[in-house]
């Protein structure tokens, strides 16, 4: 029987809880070593504290006067693989002497009801439209910080006009380990979470963390992208001068990003990658993970055959490891002709998975970056961007 996962709760469920926490001591100096808050779907999380303190006045933020509570709480995650989990969330909680203690800076703050939000250390912000944030917002998203408002509304009995600083100081390494880069959060990570209760990762839930880079792509005038499975295929493709802001990982979901593409409005879409994932997606594979989904190996095989390649040959490329390995026997017969081929039905079988809603090229390529074949549609797409073919 499969081991039961432990859930968690988010960085928004964090900075909510040390809100609470910050205005429950501020009300009587009582230090709360556990908070109970409402997540956003209604889910009662029970979050440790693990450290309050009221600041001196030595240590008061700028422009701030006591009383000032600062919550550290440690990010749970529970059994889901999250790149935060055991990281420190420090909340800064100010009460607000007039409006402007609310005025936003941009960059650095912005404004949600009654509650300016502050972006401290290791917290990014947005540098690219696309995303639920405005451009030079700190990277708060509007699930936390209407979290943090009800968790305060709860705590206070009544709106009260309060300043949030939030600071993890390992923010800004940590943001390096995630798509915050491609996204345009720059300087450090972002507070997310829809709700603030954390499932453990689920595969529905790692694909919808995909297709925000389609939207900013989108919002940066591409309406044609090049999606990627991985990092091989961005190298390449960046070393042949495409650009990267219109580059899409895709990982193995080929399939869900194709439809959230054309949901989304997308014109083209340039499939560009290693031919062992890409040759899947030919024989309309589009979970391309080997224990989901394989057919590589086969692909190649048949499609050599149809061109006239003996049994012979077929027996060698079955009994290969890799695609790699099966190369230099298509090599051996002549018939690279097979590229461009497994290519077209690639796109063809991309484009009947979408109803044809968005026109889709592929270009074929080996670990080393040798290109190996491409169909029309992929040179059209590639001489539009002004590719330089290596």
């Amino acid at each position: 029987m499969a081991k039961r996962l432990r859930g968690g709760y988010t960085t928004g469920a964090c900075v909510a809880a040390g809100a609470k926490a910050a205005a429950l001591y501020m009300q009587d100096s009582l230090t709360a070593d556990v908070v109970e808050i409402t997540a956003l779907d209604g889910t009662r999380l029970m979050i440790p504290i693990k450290k309050i303190e009221r600041l001196d006045d030595g240590r008061l933020p700028e422009g701030a006067l006591p009383p000032v509570i600062r919550a550290e709480v440690v990010k749970d995650a529970g059994d889901d693989p999250d790149i935060t989990n055991g990281t420190s969330v420090f909340v800064t909680l100010t009460l607000a002497r007039s409006e402007d203690d609310l005025k936003a800076v941009p960059g650095v703050s912005v404004r949600h009801e009654n509650i300016l939000f502050e972006a401290g250390e290791g917290i990014g912000h947005a540098t690219k439209p696309g995303l639920s944030l405005s451009v030079g917002e700190p990277a708060i998203n509007p699930g936390p910080r209407q979290l943090v408002h009800n968790s305060l509304l709860e705590a206070f009995g009544s709106p009260r006009p309060c300043r949030v600083r939030i600071d993890i100081p390992a923010g800004r390494d940590l943001a390096k380990k995630t798509l915050n880069p491609v996204l345009g959060i720059e300087g450090g990570i972002s507070i997310i979470g829809t709700t603030g209760v954390l499932r453990p990762m689920s595969e529905e839930a790692f694909k919808e963390s995909l297709v925000p880079q389609i939207k900013v792509a989108r919002a940066a005038g591409f309406d044609t992208q090049i999606f990627v499975p991985g990092k091989i295929g961005e190298r390449i493709a960046a070393s042949w001068g495409l650009p990267e802001a219109g580059m899409v990982q895709t990982s193995n979901f080929i399939g869900y990003m194709l439809e959230a593409a054309a949901e989304i409005g997308l014109k083209r879409i340039l499939l560009f990658g290693h031919i062992g994932k890409l040759a899947k997606v030919a024989a309309g594979v589009f979970h391309t993970h080997n224990r989901v989904g394989d057919a590589r190996l086969e692909v190649l095989a048949a499609y050599s055959g149809a061109l006239g390649m003996p049994g012979e040959g077929i027996e060698r490329i079955l009994g290969a490891v890799t695609t790699e390995e099966a190369l230099p026997v298509i090599g051996e017969y002549g018939l690279e002709k097979v590229y461009e081929v497994i290519a077209a039905r690639a796109s063809y079988r991309a484009e009947r998975l979408i109803f044809n809603k968005v026109q889709v090229g592929t270009v074929l390529v080996t670990l080393q970056g040798e290109l190996l074949g491409m169909d029309d549609r992929a040179r059209e797409i590639g001489g539009d961007f002004g590719w330089n073919i290596k």
